[in-house]
């Protein structure tokens, strides 16, 4: 029995080797040539070591080293974990690259890697320091580089989302590494990952994006969050890392207060009477344990976990994240000037004496990074606009309060009976006056020579843990209101519109006026409301007011007059012709702005030559094992989650323009408990599209659904959006509901989408200035058209021959038609830059001559 299994136990693994015989034949070798020269259990001798590892001054003599060097390690340790990577990388890639492929990219990332090391090793011979001490000197060994470089290669071979993701660990892990911790095969991995995120677009023959980045808010966030927390960490691996001696390494000497000192260096400060305060904080720090080297990074652990706010958009994050950042990099200018002028006043602590600075300079430059993350911040302010539920964080001040109180007072009676474990012996007074130290950063701390220290372990318990104990669990509290629901400024209003769009309705895109970014007016008897954004003086809507239809004339005065009090335009974008009549009686004028697409239910048969195309795509899904399943994307399963954020990441990907906003849903509006997602998926759990659908409320009651969110894998079945589409239309159908609509495409109409115009869809509105601001709409619409393809859209929603409703803009002053444009291209591109704004509008230009 057991000879059958060690059979069936090879045989399986030479079935495994025909699917992955790079990765195998690699760690065969690596572990064969370890075990021929006794290398595995402490790495190679000295004298093989010169041959084989790769070195500055011995390439010459060894040029194979450049690949030698991948194939072995310095301990039995490295062994297994370079073998559990390269087994990680292989299942992951192999098959993707083909393995041909494979071998080749790994061999040429190690390869281009060295060259690219040694020479930069060679220039910074030139400048000379620690860092140059360190190239010069240190061998490599090891296949890191063709980790990090197959791994940025294969990148390529990932979807969107996960591909820059990849990427960005990628090179901000390697790039820590290198820049901080400085060591030789740290800087040979980052030439990988460089190498590789080149040769990617090559191997996998994808162009090369060479245009600005455009990314979705939601992953904005996370990107800035993971800028923010790894340069929180730099400064902390360098300082727990003796040997760092990175061109960043020198910011441990401002933004920590770990220290390498050794006894000799502090009895020698001690055995100096005029230097006591130095003789103190020396002590403190060479006594660190883990409370005192926590306290002397507090600040960066604090920024680690507002990084997962500003991950999930919160604003208290934002402005927690920009305080620390600022405060810290404050005292790191302020310390780094006696620095600079040579009198620095940390005991035994000099940059300078340590060979990490040559002038000023050295030291100024490294500054630029805390400096770029503080511009990142507020550059990106915009991003951060989720808050807490009401009385969150006052609720958490409170507790953080009573904590600080409860702490203290545990110091000050547990001090009490340690008493003889502090040198000297403090009194009790001495423990309440030294009690808001223990909550301070170590920083701070050093600033005054403390009245004792802790000699015994536990006074060196209490001592430490009130202050780590203390961050700790505000640490605990600030997670916790990171994940309660957000909710904007105006809770209660949002709540009161909710209310009434259940109550009364609010057209089929009623529930898009409880988006974020809207303000609301009420009327009187609180019975109707109005969804706008002040933008530029222009009260721009979001649809028609909402409310009992008798009241709609007197909510559209009553708005009117709101504005007027204000001094703001009232601007009423994307509503239907009840609302058009009454602000045509008003004096108002109009202009169509969208072409609403309805699909009544009841009688739903897709049948007949012109409903082909949706017949072929619901037999081809059946055929290939598509079905379409109902979810909700906050109790979806992960899996499905994250490819629903993969798809949407990569459709926002592939535009020029960022992602618009306004009457057009993203993924954060998809994550709502009242939005229902339809997603195609298929037997092996790959989801190939995801739709989503916002609720229509009539007297109390849900009796339709509006069409907002639709996203197509690139790869996936190429008819998922027809098949969602039907689908949707007839589960709905069998589960009572009225109507669906397709919603309506902006800045696009019938006329000019190529479809025949039903009779009395065209807009007969003949002013000028009608004219002159439907012909500045039609020519933003065919600039947008490459970009979004709203035409396009429209012209797809053709295939289920649905009702068109026109949807107007209405507005009280031609005059104001400058800022009415202003207005509605800010509210649907917010976040778009100057470059992009005007390269837009020279096509509008351009298309209107």
């Amino acid at each position: 029995m057991d000879r059958l299994r060690r059979v069936d136990f090879f045989s399986g693994l030479l079935g495994q080797w025909r699917h992955y015989p790079g990765t195998l034949s690699f760690l065969g070798l690596l572990w064969l040539v370890g075990a021929l020269s006794s290398s595995i259990r402490s790495g190679p001798t000295e004298a093989l070591r010169d041959v084989i590892g790769l070195r500055l001054h011995s390439l010459p003599d060894h040029p194979a080293s450049l690949v030698t060097s991948a194939f072995w390690a310095d301990a039995v340790a490295s062994y297994v974990l370079f073998t559990v990577l390269v087994l990680v990388l292989g299942a992951a890639f192999e098959r993707r690259l083909g393995s041909l492929t494979f071998i080749l990219v790994a061999l040429g990332t190690q390869v281009g890697a060295a060259l690219l090391s040694l020479g930069i090793a060679h220039g910074v011979t030139l400048v000379g320091g620690n860092w140059s001490d360190v190239l010069t000197s240190a061998h490599s060994l090891g296949p890191a580089a063709i980790v990090f470089g197959v791994a940025a290669t294969g990148a390529a071979t990932l979807e969107t989302l996960w591909r820059r993701r990849l990427r960005l660990g990628l090179f901000a892990f390697a790039g820590l590494l290198a820049l901080y911790g400085g060591s030789f095969q740290d800087l040979i991995n980052l030439m990988a990952v460089i190498i590789g995120s080149l040769l990617g677009p090559l191997v996998t023959k994808k162009a090369l994006r060479t245009s600005r980045v455009v990314v979705s808010a939601r992953e904005a966030r996370v990107l800035v969050a993971l800028i923010v927390a790894v340069g929180a960490l730099g400064p902390v691996i360098a300082a727990l890392n003796t040997h760092a001696v990175g061109p960043l390494a020198v910011l441990k000497y401002l933004y920590t207060e770990v220290q390498p000192l050794d006894v000799p260096t502090v009895q020698g400060l001690c055995a100096d009477p005029a230097q006591a305060q130095d003789c103190s904080a020396a002590t403190l720090q060479l006594r660190a344990g883990f409370g005192s080297i926590f306290m002397a990074v507090l600040p960066s652990f604090m920024l680690l976990v507002l990084a997962d706010g500003l991950r999930r958009g919160r604003r208290f994050a934002w402005w927690a994240a920009v305080s620390v950042q600022v405060s810290s990099t404050v005292f790191a200018i302020l310390d780094a000037l006696p620095v600079i002028i040579g009198t620095p006043s940390v005991g035994g602590a000099n940059p300078y004496e340590s060979g990490y600075l040559h002038g000023a300079l050295g030291l100024l430059l490294p500054m630029a990074v805390p400096v770029a993350i503080i511009v990142l911040l507020l550059l990106t302010r915009g991003r951060f606009s989720a808050r807490a539920p009401s009385g969150t964080y006052p609720r958490i001040f409170g507790a953080t309060g009573v904590l600080f109180i409860g702490l203290s007072i545990t110091y000050c009676v547990l001090g009490s009976v340690f008493t003889s474990g502090f040198s000297p012996t403090p009194s009790f007074l001495d423990f309440v006056l030294d009690s808001p130290d223990r909550f301070l950063a170590l920083r701070q701390l050093l600033e005054v020579p403390p009245g004792f220290t802790p000699q015994g372990p536990g006074a060196v318990i209490l001592y430490e843990s009130i202050g780590v104990l203390f961050w700790i669990i505000v640490a605990i509290y600030l997670l916790k209101s990171f994940v309660c629901p957000a909710h904007s400024r105006a809770d209660h209003d949002e709540d009161d519109a909710k209310k009434i769009l259940q109550r009364h309705g609010g057209g089929t895109m009623g529930w898009m006026t409880t988006w974020p970014g809207n303000t609301y007016w009420f009327s009187a008897d609180r019975e109707s409301f109005v969804a706008f954004r002040v933008i530029s003086g222009i009260a721009l809507t979001l649809g028609p007011p909402a409310g009992p239809a008798h009241g709609l004339c007197s909510a559209i005065s009553g708005f009117a007059d709101h504005c007027a009090t204000n001094g703001w335009i009232p601007c009423f974008y994307s509503v239907a012709e009840p609302t058009r009549t009454h602000t045509a009686q008003l004096g108002w004028g109009s202009v169509q702005v969208a072409e609403e697409t309805l699909l009544p239910l009841g009688n739903i048969a897709f049948t007949g030559k012109k409903f082909q195309d949706i017949r072929t795509a619901l037999n081809r899904a059946a055929k290939e094992g598509i079905s379409a399943e109902w979810v909700r994307y906050g109790t979806a399963p992960l899996s499905v989650v994250g490819q629903i954020n993969a798809i949407s990441e990569e459709w926002v990907a592939d535009k020029d323009l960022p992602e618009m906003g306004f009457t057009l849903g993203s993924i954060d509006q998809v994550d709502d408990p009242e939005v229902r997602c339809l997603i195609a998926i298929d037997d092996h759990h790959v989801v190939h599209a995801v739709t989503s659908w916002l609720p229509i409320y009539e007297n109390g009651e849900i009796t339709g659904w509006t069409l907002d969110f639709m996203r197509r894998r690139t790869e996936g079945f190429r008819a998922s959006t027809e098949f969602l589409i039907a689908s949707a239309a007839l589960s709905l159908e069998r589960e009572g509901y009225q109507l669906i609509s397709l919603s309506g495409a902006p800045l696009a109409r019938l006329e000019k989408s190529g479809i025949d115009v039903p009779a009395g869809h065209v807009n007969q509105d003949n002013m000028w200035t009608t004219a002159i601001l439907d012909r500045l709409l039609h020519g933003l619409g065919a600039s947008l058209e490459p970009v979004y393809g709203f035409r396009s859209l429209l012209a797809f929603k053709a295939k289920f021959q649905p009702n068109y409703v026109p949807l107007f803009m209405t507005f009280p002053d031609a005059a104001a038609l400058p800022s009415i444009g202003n207005a509605l291209s800010r509210a649907y591109l917010p976040t778009v830059t100057f470059n992009q704004g005007f390269a837009l509008l020279q096509s509008i230009l351009r298309r209107g001559k």
